[in-house]
């Protein structure tokens, strides 16, 4: 493709739901212009995002090249809050050239080679462009037309060209990569994660990052009393989800003693509900060291024994702050199709000692009752045995 016909390499980035945001749209939009700029660093450019009616556009430097372009959009379409990632060619506010940078755009097409159908959809968001978009898309569409023969489809073409007009020029495209859709991390607060090293809590804490909440991770080992693999799982999990938000922060609690003294409290099928509860309780406690004002679990309705409602139930009466669970309506194949999807999924399924197993009774309670949980908890003193383990917690840091 000639620089001369197709002007620069760009990305031009479609924004989702933050548009009906009314007057709290311009906080939404500079929180993601934010986020998408900590997200580019690591590429080493010398890039220009600047905000656009409805759009962000990121502009290389000067004889950046189609290669890094495609970088760019690859790395911007794993943050939330954008529908769509363009690859796109900027060229001067002239009806000619933008003629001419169409048809240099679809030569080496593989579509054209074939005589695919094709149409040009043209959007004018700069009114003062002396050609409306349904002259633009004659235009364009009949020297393309001419060119290379190939037929017009206006309901279902198979190669469509798109044509945006902007304030200080014009964009032309083809396809573009999908989003993650959602709102901006940031936006909506900070919270803080159950994370196992299974399929289900990596995906609740990648739905709550696209519903703008910044995510940190708490991993509950089974130390002493098992290895540390389970908490490489979670390390490899979170610095996977990294890649959505940036600056994850993950703790882990050696809890196999806890576990121990819950063993020995009596009550075999209440002691993975209680474990739970007491789970949440140190959650709770972190939270509020790191001002994080909810928690996020993977629970999924009806899944295992201790997620029957009433067991829910039981487990939310032990903490103040908000539980949000994501997942709560899917089963699991819709998990492990959207861990699939996020790239979770081959990690979550690798082997490893869960501290869960330590206290896998014969027979689970699925209608745990408060008031014998609290008997439990009041033997085990567990408001200070809260206070040790969230003392007891260690952050690992991820590595760049």
């Amino acid at each position: 493709m000639t620089m001369s016909a197709l002007g620069e390499p760009c990305v031009l980035l479609k924004l989702g739901e933050i548009v009906l945001k009314g007057k709290n749209r311009e906080l939404f939009e500079r929180r993601l212009i934010a986020n998408i700029r900590a997200a580019l660093k690591e590429l080493d450019l010398k890039l220009d995002v600047r905000r656009r009616h409805g759009v962000i556009a990121v502009f290389l430097p000067t004889g950046a090249t189609a290669e890094q372009a495609r970088a760019v959009a690859q790395r911007v379409a794993d943050v939330p809050g954008l529908v769509w990632i363009h690859q796109a060619w900027r060229v001067a506010k002239d009806p000619d050239t933008v003629l001419k940078a169409g048809l240099e755009l679809l030569r080496d097409r593989e579509e054209v080679a074939r005589g695919a159908s094709f149409a040009v959809r043209s959007r004018r968001r700069d009114k003062r462009f002396p050609l409306r978009s349904n002259e633009l898309d004659r235009l364009v569409g009949g020297a393309i037309n001419d060119e290379y023969g190939l037929p017009v489809n206006l309901s279902k073409p198979e190669l469509t060209l798109f044509i945006e007009v902007d304030r200080d020029e014009v964009f032309v495209f083809t396809g573009g990569l999908p989003g993650q859709g959602g709102l901006p991390v940031g936006s909506s607060g900070r919270a803080l994660v159950l994370m196992s090293g299974g399929i289900d809590s990596p995906v609740a804490a990648y739905r709550m990052m696209r519903r703008g909440l910044h995510v940190d991770f708490l991993h509950f080992s089974g130390i002493p009393f098992t290895t540390s693999e389970s908490i490489y799982k979670a390390y490899a999990l979170v610095r996977k989800l990294d890649r959505f938000q940036g600056g994850s922060r993950l703790w882990v609690v050696p809890f196999g003693k806890a576990q121990q003294s819950i063993r020995t409290s009596g009550e075999d099928r209440l002691a993975v509900i209680a474990q739970r509860r007491l789970m949440l309780k140190t959650a709770e406690e972190v939270a509020h060291r790191i001002r994080a004002a909810a928690l996020i679990t993977g629970d999924a309705l009806g899944q295992v024994s201790s997620q029957t409602l009433a067991n829910i139930t039981a487990q939310d009466h032990a903490v103040d702050l908000p539980i949000l669970r994501p997942l709560v309506g899917w089963d699991k194949t819709e998990i492990m199709a959207e861990a699939r999807r996020i790239g979770t999924l081959e990690i979550s399924e690798l082997p490893d000692e869960d501290c869960c197993s330590l206290l896998a009774p014969k027979r689970a309670e699925t209608r745990a009752k408060i008031e014998d949980l609290k008997q439990i908890e009041k033997r085990l003193d567990a408001e200070e045995l809260v206070v040790q383990l969230a003392d007891s917690i260690q952050e690992y840091t991820l590595e760049p």
